[in-house]
């Protein structure tokens, strides 16, 4: 198998699939950025899709948006109220495995086994295919079927939504005396000044009543990081990044910096050393390794190795 920084993957996403695998589960809502910053570790995205009947998944087709999906609309058919979201997929699929060579990596997000003749008709023709579902909603046959298949609670640790008990009813209490801070007189104005105000004033609101309440309405102004703090930042990022790209190969084996570099780029792809204080990313790897984080192999002909000190690995 080619190195993970050569692969051109296709995602493929049955998203109401997943959606109600989580529902089914009781868990909260679905979450893509960490199924992409996952296949990130492996290569480039070069196509991402998502099936569904977007009508009633509404709430969810901003992420998706701001993802880079193209969200294809699967209207449910009235008669069985199912839709025709597997069909489009294999379709789009098998129309991209014969005519864009180059993609060697296709991500199947579903839990559904009308996908598994697909999948071994992708394999048939040399591709990878790894296989992305809920637990206890993904077909055995699908799973079986995949060269890999990632467990969406692997990639985004939930805990099921528990029920809310229900409400105890408590005596009532007489109400308190309002505090004397501001008059009455006032106190109408500043709530009919609320009532009146522009969606944008609204917003200010709760801060009106906080200081009718008397208490501090000053905002908290965040202040900026330090050079320290930002130069912690980027060895952060690069140590997180080497520890999952040696998660991904099994453990083994040092990597390449120019292969860690490229998958930070991918993942943040605004990305700069400069940002963080420092003028080369060779540098971020150094204070790295003096922190007993990494360490670092300077070959000959300026080749640079990168491990995880034997405590970590």
């Amino acid at each position: 198998m080619a190195a993970p920084d050569t692969h051109h993957i296709a995602v493929f996403c049955d998203f109401e699939n997943v959606a109600i695998g989580l529902k089914e589960g009781n868990y909260p809502d679905f979450k893509i950025r960490p199924v992409l910053e996952r296949m990130l570790l492996k290569g480039s995205i070069v196509v991402k899709k998502a099936y569904c009947d977007w009508d009633r998944y509404k709430e969810y087709k901003r992420d998706m948006h701001e993802a880079a999906f193209e969200l294809i609309e699967i209207p449910h058919l009235r008669q069985s109220g199912k839709n025709s979201a597997d069909i489009r997929m294999v379709v789009d699929a098998l129309d991209l495995c014969y005519t864009k060579t180059h993609i060697d990596t296709f991500v199947i997000i579903s839990g559904d086994s009308d996908f598994s003749p697909l999948i071994s008709k992708l394999k048939e023709n040399g591709k990878s295919v790894i296989g992305i579902g809920v637990r206890g909603s993904a077909s055995s046959l699908l799973i079986g079927n995949c060269d890999e298949f990632i467990f969406y609670e692997d990639l985004v640790p939930i805990k099921a939504v528990q029920p809310k008990p229900a409400p105890v009813k408590t005596p009532q209490k007489a109400p308190a005396k309002p505090r004397a801070t501001i008059a009455p007189p006032v106190q109408e104005a500043v709530g009919e000044t609320v009532k009146t105000a522009s969606p944008t004033r609204r917003r200010a609101r709760p801060v009106i009543e906080k200081a009718a309440g008397g208490d501090s309405v000053l905002p908290t102004i965040k202040a900026e990081p330090s050079a320290e703090e930002k130069k912690s930042l980027a060895i952060e990022i690069v140590v997180g990044t080497v520890d999952q790209l040696v998660a991904e190969r099994g453990g083994d084996g040092a990597i390449s910096a120019s292969l860690i570099k490229s998958t930070i780029k991918r993942i943040r792809p605004g990305f700069s050393e400069s940002e963080y204080g420092y003028s080369a990313f060779g540098k971020i790897l150094d204070d790295a390794q003096k922190k007993g984080a990494l360490v670092v192999e300077k070959k000959e002909g300026g080749a640079v190795l990168v491990s995880l000190p034997p405590s970590r690995s």
